[in-house]
Parts: C-alpha cells; sequence; structure tokens
C-alpha cells in the first residue's frame, strides 16, 4: 500500500470495534461510529445492483430488528428494478424509489448506507464515490478490481470516517467462528497450510458479437468506470464475468475470494511473500470464454505456511467432498470447512467432531443468500450504530482481496513473483503494470 502497513496499523488501531489484521486490531474507534448515528435510529438503505445477490438482501432488511428504511433499489437494467420491487413487496409493506443512476442515490441526504452488489468493475468505484458523498458501505466481493482500488477503498473510508464492510459472509458464519477459534488456541497443533477449493460445471457461453443493447438497459452506464465499446450479446446478464478484463475478476474473484479468505483466516497470515499460478482455459475451447477456467495457485507466506488454490468452473469432479470449502491441516490433525458444517480430524485422520451445522447459505448456486448473508448485512448495521465490531472490515477484507489480484496478474503475465509482505507491492516490473486499471475518462476513482 502507499502507506507504510506498518503505519497504517498504527494509525487505525481501535477499541472494542477493532478487528483481527494479522496479529493487530484495527477499525474504527466505538465513538466515532457514536458521531455518525444514534444507537437507536433508523437507518436509511439503498441497494445498488439488482441481480443475483438481491435475495441475501431480504431478510436483514424486513427484520424489525435491523430497524432500516430501503430508500432505493437502483439499478441500470429497468426490468431488474421491477422484478426486485415486486420482490421485496413480499417482505415489506412499503415502495423504495426506483432509480436508474447510482448518482442519484448518492446526492440524496437521506441516504445512510448503500449495498453495492454492482458487477465487479463498480464495486470499489461506486464504493468510493459513495464514501466520499457521506455514506456507509457495504461493499459485496470482489471489493476492488484490482490493488489500486483496495488502497483506495481503505484510504476512503479512514478519510471519512465512513464504516466500510465486504462482502464476504462466511465471516459472520458461527460454526466457521467457532472452529476457527478452536485452530487458533490449537486444536490441531500449529497450523501450516491450507487447500481451498471451488468446483462447478459451468457451461458454454457465446461468442460476443455486436448487437443492439437489451431493452432497458443503460449501457453507458452499465459500463460507467470501464472503458466504453459497443454492446456484445449476453454481456450485462453475468456473462461479463468471463469476456475479458474490463469487468470481471476471473472465478478467482467471483469465488476464490471467500475461501482463500477462510484459508488465510485460519493460519492468520497476512500478505503472502509469493504467488505462484498454473492456469489455462481447458473446456469448450472455441467458446466465448476469455479468460482461464481451471486454475492452480500457491501462495507462500512467512512462517513456512503455505495456501493452495483449487479452482474448476467447468469440471464438476467433486475432489474433496463438496462444491466448494477449506481444508486446514496442521502439526497435530486437521479440518473441513464449509458453508454448512466443519469437520475436525486427528493426525490419524480419524474424526473427532462434525458440527453439521445448521446453516442454509447457498453454496455453487448462483447468487445465493442465506443465514450467514444475513448476519453478515445486520452486522454491518450495528457497526454503524456503533453495536458490534465488523466482522469483515474493509482494511481487513482487501488482504484476502489481494491473493485474488495476485492470482490473476500471474496468470495474465505468465509468471510467478514475490511479494513485499509488509506493503502488499510486488517485485516485479511486470506484475506492477496491473497494479491498476484503465479507466473510461472521467470516471477514475478518486477521494
Amino acid at each position: 500500500m502507499s502507506t507504510n502497513r506498518r503505519e497504517f496499523l498504527r494509525t487505525v488501531a481501535a477499541g472494542t470495534t477493532g478487528v483481527a489484521v494479522g496479529g493487530a486490531a484495527i477499525g474504527m474507534p466505538a465513538r466515532s461510529y457514536g458521531r455518525v448515528v444514534g444507537a437507536n435510529d433508523r437507518l436509511n438503505i439503498a441497494i445498488i445492483g439488482l441481480g443475483r445477490r438481491l435475495g441475501a438482501y431480504y431478510q436483514p432488511i424486513a427484520k424489525k430488528e435491523s430497524n432500516v428504511e430501503l430508500l432505493y433499489l437502483c439499478d441500470v437494467m429497468k426490468s431488474q428494478r421491477e422484478k426486485a420491487a415486486g420482490k421485496f413487496s413480499k417482505f415489506i409493506n412499503y415502495k423504495p424509489k426506483l432509480e436508474n443512476d447510482i448518482r442519484k442515490v448518492i446526492n440524496d441526504p437521506k441516504v445512510d448506507a448503500i449495498i453495492n452488489a454492482t458487477p465487479d468493475h463498480w464495486h470499489a468505484p461506486g464504493s468510493i464515490m459513495a464514501i466520499t458523498g457521506g455514506k456507509h458501505v457495504y461493499v459485496e466481493k470482489p471489493c476492488s478490481h484490482n490493488m489500486n482500488e483496495s488502497e483506495l477503498l481503505v484510504e476512503a473510508g479512514k478519510k471519512y470516517n465512513k464504516v466500510v464492510q465486504m462482502g464476504n459472509q462466511q465471516r459472520s458464519s458461527g460454526h466457521t467462528i467457532e472452529i476457527i477459534k478452536e485452530i487458533h488456541d490449537g486444536i490441531i497443533g500449529t497450523p501450516y497450510k491450507a487447500l481451498a477449493f471451488y468446483t462447478n460445471r459451468r457451461g458454454e457461453v457465446p461468442v460476443q458479437k455486436k448487437a443492439p443493447a437489451p431493452d432497458g438497459l443503460d449501457w453507458d452506464l452499465f459500463q460507467g468506470p470501464a472503458p466504453h465499446r459497443d454492446y456484445t450479446i449476453e454481456t450485462w446478464d453475468y456473462n461479463w464475468h468471463w469476456y475479458g478484463w474490463d469487468y470481471g475478476t476471473g472465478e478467482t474473484g467471483n469465488n476464490a475470494t471467500h475461501e482463500l479468505d477462510v484459508a488465510r483466516w485460519a493460519l492468520q497470515a497476512g500478505y503472502p511473500t509469493r504467488v505462484d499460478v498454473e492456469a489455462a482455459k481447458r473446456h469448450f475451447i472455441n467458446d466465448g470464454w476469455e479468460m482461464y477456467d481451471t486454475m492452480d495457485a500457491t501462495f507462500k507466506f512467512a512462517g513456512n505456511k503455505i495456501i493452495k488454490w483449487d479452482g474448476k468452473s467447468r469440471n464438476g469432479y467433486d475432489t474433496y467432498g463438496g462444491g466448494r470449502g477449506t481444508i486446514i491441516y496442521g502439526s497435530e490433525g486437521a479440518v473441513f470447512i464449509d458453508r454448512g458444517k466443519y469437520i475436525l480430524y486427528n493426525r490419524n485422520g480419524e474424526v473427532i467432531k462434525d458440527s453439521k451445522s445448521a446453516s442454509n447459505e447457498a453454496g455453487t448456486a448462483l447468487g445465493g443468500g442465506g443465514d450467514m448473508s444475513t448476519t453478515h448485512v445486520m452486522n454491518f448495521f450495528d457497526g454503524i450504530r456503533g453495536k458490534s465490531r465488523l466482522n469483515s472490515h474493509i482494511a481487513e477484507g482487501v488482504i484476502s482481496q489481494a491473493m485474488v489480484h495476485y492470482s490473476n496478474i500471474a496468470y495474465r503475465i505468465g509468471k510467478g513473483f514475490d511479494i513485499d509482505d509488509v506493503t502488499g507491492k510486488m517485485f516485479d516490473r511486470d506484475a506492477m503494470k496491473l497494479w491498476g486499471r484503465e479507466y473510461e475518462p472521467g470516471w477514475k476513482p478518486k477521494l
């Protein structure tokens, strides 16, 4: 980061609202939260981006104890706004305003906070716009499109004294919190390795062809910060993930974010010291998918710790016993963690405990949602009021997000590289060329 990380940690070291980052407690002091909103005040919320994550917000917004009012449903696609209004009508007894333009929502002084569920290229720019506009932000994963945006996002939250939570909802999972604490307390001895994985059976996607934008879509606003171009078929509805690097962050940004975060959390690791990647497009070679669909990444950390990522987007072979999860290895045992449970093993591989969690959080299904998401969003609301510390403060989230960016960069430049585990900077000139990105004129994020 541009500021020495140790100095940054000292500057934002917190009291009761802090979160652990590499052994240090950071966050916004409770007194700062208290200046923002009274503990019993209602929060006015807007959701920006009404796609597949929408179902994650019904419950936390509708619950009486959340004490929030949904003022806006905002999306660049008219049909998305109308569908979202219809779906929310089953959970709330009032009608939020429907809006096309995030900037109009941010300019409304009545809005206290936004939930940013836009495509990846909008996550950091839209969140920074909201923070500088006086809003607290819940930003879905990936919280940034590149390392520079991560840096700016943390600095924005600090500069404007706003609460910023990353949407890696497993940080609010009861059974995950329980077993991670036990790992930190030594239940498997010294943890030294984690293997994070994701398996899906995604099919072919169309080859991009120029076409008129769909009715009701504001294509220029969809592109926003990304370099603008003509519309191509089926781009706006999810396939932007795979159509180059202007919008998406690959499957690592789409899903590895979650499991890599659990792995790093369990190992109490900060930035890695090195990344190496083997990745390629292995399936449907002639379709429109423009990046890897299979990746093996290895991250090395100080203290002889290692995290490995096994991502298979389009091969459904069940290697590890579940579509996604994380395995933690220690000197005296191992733990398997996914969204529904954890299983604790001794060094001989015998099951010691199976949590059999009652969690209903979705796994590899598109969009997802469930009790973890509900708890995580409500934790954000309570963080604004100063009633709880954030479970995924943005300063913590960006370190896990860095692993996503490092692996994507290694794939794009065709080689691994060493990393400064204090600043997060990469010791490779080719890699550092991808620290940031090109923006459409007038859209570059600024504080």
